[in-house]
């Protein structure tokens, strides 16, 4: 990786020489020495100029190659004293602007100052660079770069179409050709590690073979673009298009970059843009973090333009209520993002990932997968999670942070709060319902109103991947190498409905008074429960696939329990956690602390109590425990 490049050493360096003339020229033209105070001088004399140091560089960028710039002088000056009788002298720094302008196509041979004034510390540029030569473009004006973008290359893209008709998308290979850009499937690489690459110049490039097995130098002309062709293969069309309108933005936005690091480095070529979303190239470090954000940034931007992305969401999202009947605007989301995806030729995450950034936040529940199954979409009410919060987690985070969290056990100990469909919910009618097999499913209402009934977890970023990256990933739960840290949020308050609340107390209660009723009889204590539940030893021996006489046996004594069979009881009567750690004690199988299967039995008879024996069976057999 080359060294960072700095337009203003590399100016410093070059037009030394100018800028002293320039200096010279101020000092005799515009400088008036009264200004200055002097403490050593009875009267200054003619100043000599001793050095001469750019400090500091504004660039505006130009039409095509062109760039204007203002330069902060420092000039430092020694004056000598004038009245002969003292031999002092006095050195001073003064400061100056100087403007200039030239042409990047031209190596800034046409470098020319066509003014120069004292100091103000202001910059005039009303479209700046850095000192890499690439566009300052802050977060909240993407949406504006993007649109200019557009206006300028692919103007048809922001008409608002008629409800009923399409939007006008933006095809790639037609805004490539508009800036004068080819674009060719090539292998790249053995590993597929690049996605794409722009050639500013003509080239010689070593680039993967699949008949010889290895890199091949090849030609290529400047203005080209190459997707790697197993792009097609290994992503889907959506991440293609987006690959080509990536490296367009390179090109239109980041010409100027380039020819500064061809002031540097004449070899220098292309950018080669990884899948991992860095950027490999001659370029230096900063420069290429830069571009590449900025390309990630406009890309979709361009893809999806907001007004028009905007307006069919709303069109989509009110047909398909209308036409499914639905309720809530969460069970039509995930159809409009699949409209979206086909209308604009998008990946569906990245369809997912506009609808976030335009204010539609049901869009945040969609399309998640956690252990390895698809999470049923939700919403929440605006505002009430961050970015980097969820309400989905996977079954070991669930446990994990049922161990380590105190305030999270303590929500989860009495079975206030199920762990159901990825989410610890809270144990009401209005948020948990039966569906298939017995399972526990959360509610329609549940599912439309996350922020009340469940629990918040922050995430954090495990895999090394840049911050450029990190809403996209936060956004992305489906399968991936990206790896995420769990926390419970302990500052999240949810509110589940005082009614709600208040028929979980008439439970508890009625738990509590069962509870109390156990003895230290093991046959006083399952005819009691059996009762309670309304069921016989032979309807339990059913419902747990074990023999009603073996169940008699082990309550009276007659054969030594064993703890799956004790816990099958448990689950087969869904015993809550206070009445199942009793009757685990009364039959002499209390589950050991130190056994690693004893305590994952333990987390399932805390949150898995209500649900079937087999998907009780389903949840340990994910960490290889049967019972």
């Amino acid at each position: 990786m080359a060294q960072n490049r700095s337009f203003r050493d590399y100016i410093a360096k070059r037009f030394d020489n100018k800028f002293w003339e320039i200096a010279e020229r101020y000092l005799q033209d515009e400088f008036d020495a009264s200004s200055l105070t002097f403490y050593r001088l009875h009267r200054p004399g003619q100043s000599e100029i001793d050095d001469v140091k750019v400090e500091h560089v504004w660039v505006d960028d130009l039409p095509g190659m062109g760039i204007q710039f203002d330069v902060a002088l420092s000039l430092s000056l020694s004056f000598p004293e004038a009245d002969h009788h003292y031999d002092n002298s006095e050195e001073k720094t003064v400061w100056m602007m100087a403007r200039c302008r030239g042409n990047l196509e031209r190596h800034l041979d046409d470098f020319t100052v066509f003014d120069y004034s004292a100091y103000n510390g202001k910059s005039r540029a009303q479209n700046p660079l850095d000192d890499s030569l690439v566009p300052y473009i802050a977060y909240d004006q993407l949406e504006k770069a993007a649109h200019d973008f557009l206006t300028c290359h692919y103007p048809e893209a922001l008409t608002i179409t008629p409800m009923g008709k399409p939007p006008i998308w933006v095809d790639p290979s037609v805004l490539a050709a508009r800036l004068g850009l080819t674009v060719k499937t090539q292998r790249i690489r053995e590993d597929t590690s690049v996605f794409g690459q722009i050639f500013f110049e003509n080239t010689d490039v070593a680039l993967f073979d699949a008949e010889t097995g290895g890199d091949v130098e090849t030609s290529i002309p400047e203005k080209t673009i190459l997707v790697d062709p197993l792009m097609y293969l290994l992503r889907n069309l959506g991440s293609v298009n987006n690959t080509i309108i990536h490296e367009c933005v390179h090109w239109d936005k980041h010409r100027k970059a380039f020819a500064l690091e061809k002031l540097f480095n004449p070899d220098a070529s292309f950018i080669s843009c990884e899948v991992v979303g860095g950027a490999a190239s001659p370029l230096a470090k900063k420069s290429t973090e830069f571009m590449e954000r900025q390309a990630n940034q406009l890309a979709p931007r361009i893809q999806m333009p907001a007004e028009p992305f905007r307006a069919k969401a709303k069109e989509y999202i009110s047909r398909f209520i209308r036409e499914s009947d639905a309720r809530h605007t969460i069970d039509v989301m995930e159809a409009v993002i699949r409209q979206l995806e086909s209308d604009f030729s998008v990946s569906k995450q990245a369809a997912k990932i506009r609808l976030v950034e335009l204010g539609f936040e049901e869009a945040v529940g969609t399309f998640t997968y956690l252990d390895g199954h698809y999470v049923k979409p939700h919403s929440f009410r605006k505002g009430s999670i961050k970015l980097n919060q969820t309400f989905s987690i996977g079954v070991q985070d669930a446990a994990v942070q049922r161990f380590v969290n105190p305030e999270l056990r303590k929500l989860t100990e009495d079975g206030d709060y199920l762990f159901v469909d990825n989410h610890y919910v809270y144990n009401a009618p209005l948020y948990v319902e039966a569906g298939e097999n017995g399972r526990l499913e959360l509610t329609g209402y549940a599912r439309a109103h996350m922020d009340e009934c469940c629990l918040a977890f922050d995430m954090a970023i495990v895999s090394k991947v840049s911050d450029t990256y990190h809403t996209a990933c936060f956004l992305n739960r489906e399968p991936s190498d990206i790896t995420f840290n769990i926390t419970y949020h302990n500052g999240y308050q949810n509110s589940p409905q005082e009614r709600q609340v208040a028929m979980r107390k008439k439970q508890q209660a009625e738990w509590l008074d069962i509870r109390r009723q156990m003895t230290d009889d093991p046959e006083q204590c399952m005819e009691l429960l059996l009762h309670w539940r309304g069921m016989k030893y032979t309807e339990l021996g059913d419902a747990i696939d074990r023999d009603p006489k073996t169940i008699s046996r082990t309550v009276n004594g007659q054969t030594a329990p064993s703890v799956e069979t004790v816990v099958r009881i448990c689950f087969g009567l869904h015993l809550p956690p206070t009445i199942s750690e009793k009757l685990l004690e009364v039959l002499r199988c209390p589950l050991k602390p130190m056994d690693p299967n004893h305590q994952w039995i333990k987390e399932a008879l805390y949150l898995k109590y209500p649900e079937s024996l087999e998907a009780v069976k389903e949840y340990l057999g994910m960490y290889g425990i049967k019972i």
